[in-house]
């Protein structure tokens, strides 16, 4: 039987190959392969990941072939991309504590979210949540996308995270303790040397920020805890880090190896990777 990945995708802009790495690993193996976005809008990718002569300025070079990003732009541009699932129209919003029927809100809230959780999960094998700087807009303090993850793990399913899609897996926790699902954990992801020191930039708003918002190497050091590690692997050209349910990537040339790692995990019951 063919196995089924969710991949979720930022509406604020994807980076290329962090797609497609991921993605032809999928459709080699005949996986099949279902995009999901915040609001159901379709994704594209961000301008730079598509330029071979754009320079990565911490890296001082291009981190983009002419044969990926020619590989990026056909994906980006065909219609595998259309009519994605749409998470808020799939996972219900947790009322507020001021809601005036507080209670019986809550009751409800928690009886729609079991089932629709249970119904996603439940057709997939495996989540693939892609980086590039948009989802340090609506993927990694979203909600909905959070309850998502929570399903995953506790389907003891397998998840991948890729650069700043890895703060998702950071933030994402049980309500009640609030410890994140990354405790105890090893993990990769953007190092500090990797970070931009200006013009950190997103599709669909007028402003370039200046470094993004949040150190992610700070977030993953804090949500591993004392008996989790981060791994930043600077100076290593690969950085991908299986410590089961969780497979993390730290940036664009490792999105092939993530997915082959995903496959090894599915296949072969790999639980630990690169540590």
């Amino acid at each position: 039987m063919s196995r089924r990945i969710l991949v979720v995708l930022s509406e604020y802009g994807y980076w290329g190959e962090e797609l497609v790495g991921p993605v032809e690993v999928f459709d080699a193996k005949g996986y099949r392969t279902t995009f999901l976005t915040p609001t159901g809008k379709r994704a594209h990718a961000l301008p730079p990941s598509l330029d071979p002569d754009y320079i990565d300025p911490p890296l001082g070079r291009s981190v983009t072939t002419p044969d990926m990003a020619r590989r990026a732009r056909d994906l980006d541009e065909s219609d595998r991309l259309d009519n994605p699932l749409n998470l808020e129209a799939l996972i219900p919003e947790r009322p507020y504590y001021s809601s005036i029927n507080y209670l019986r809100d809550l009751e409800a809230y928690n009886g729609r979210l079991a089932s629709a959780v249970a119904d996603l999960v439940g057709s997939f094998d495996a989540l693939v949540i892609v980086g590039g700087s948009g989802p340090i807009v609506d993927l990694a303090n979203n909600g909905r996308l959070h309850e998502l993850i929570l399903g995953f793990v506790a389907a003891d399913k397998p998840i991948v995270g890729e650069c700043y899609g890895v703060a998702a897996l950071a933030f994402a926790r049980e309500w009640e303790g609030r410890r994140s699902l990354l405790w105890g954990k090893h993990v990769t992801g953007h190092p500090k040397e990797y970070d931009y020191k200006d013009g950190t930039g997103f599709l669909n708003v007028e402003f370039n920020m200046g470094p993004p918002p949040y150190p992610l190497e700070y977030i993953l050091r804090d949500a591993t805890g004392p008996d989790g590690d981060f791994h930043g692997n600077v100076g290593k050209e690969l950085s991908v880090i299986v410590d089961f349910p969780f497979v993390t990537a730290r940036s664009t040339p490792d999105s092939t190896l993530s997915g082959e790692l995903l496959v090894e995990v599915l296949e072969n019951g790999v639980r630990r990777f690169g540590w």
